[in-house]
């Protein structure tokens, strides 16, 4: 596996890279799975905006056909005027139902986006952004270790931190008394140390 010196986005322990592999494989499938969720919603919000755009286009169509008819009976002599007020009055009607089909169209399609972000982002986020955090918290920390092992002296650095930080029954498995161990600057004892705060990092 080739890693960044300063960024390392996997261990380079099985066991842990394992882990690491298995936590973004689910963080995947929840996304996706909350992505399904919001395309369902706004799928059955959507489906209120389709009636708003038959009503919107049926209504349209009879006002069309009743101004038609209004426009003709106006031709006819005498009775032509009574015959078209009604008619076109029907019209207006029929044009006040598809303008309000027209409204229902745009607030439900809006509706549908607003629905499917606000039940879809909070859990993706809820697990993404700590998810994220500890994923860029490992590789920076593995990666500026990866980079204090390469210098002069790295060695007796990552002892000296295994000294301070790795738990004492870990300590004590190295030597009897580690931290003399690491003054007497005994190679073993301090190739262990540091080969254990790599560890504790996922590097080897």
């Amino acid at each position: 596996m080739t890693m960044s010196a300063r960024f390392v986005p996997y261990a380079a322990t099985p066991g842990r890279a394992i882990v690491q592999v298995i936590a973004d494989i689910s963080v995947l499938v929840w996304v996706v799975a909350w992505y399904y969720v919001a395309k369902g919603v706004h799928t059955a919000i959507s489906a209120i905006a389709e009636v708003g755009a038959g009503v919107e286009s049926g209504a349209h169509g009879i006002s069309s056909n009743l101004n038609g008819a209004g426009d003709g009976a106006n031709k006819i002599p005498l009775a032509g005027d009574s015959l078209a007020k009604p008619l076109n009055a029907a019209a207006g009607a029929a044009q006040d139902i598809a303008n309000a089909g027209h409204g229902l169209d745009e607030r439900a399609t809006t509706l549908a986006v607003l629905l499917a972000l606000a039940v879809a982002i909070p859990p993706i986020l809820a697990v993404v952004v700590p998810w994220l955090l500890l994923r860029l918290r490992f590789a920076r920390r593995a990666g500026a270790t990866a980079e204090l092992a390469k210098t002069d002296g790295g060695t007796d650095l990552l002892a000296l931190r295994a000294l301070a930080g790795r738990p004492m029954p870990k300590l004590l498995k190295i030597a009897d008394d580690p931290l003399e161990g690491w003054r007497t600057g005994d190679p073993e004892v301090v190739g262990q140390l540091a080969r254990l705060e790599l560890r504790s990092v996922g590097l080897k």
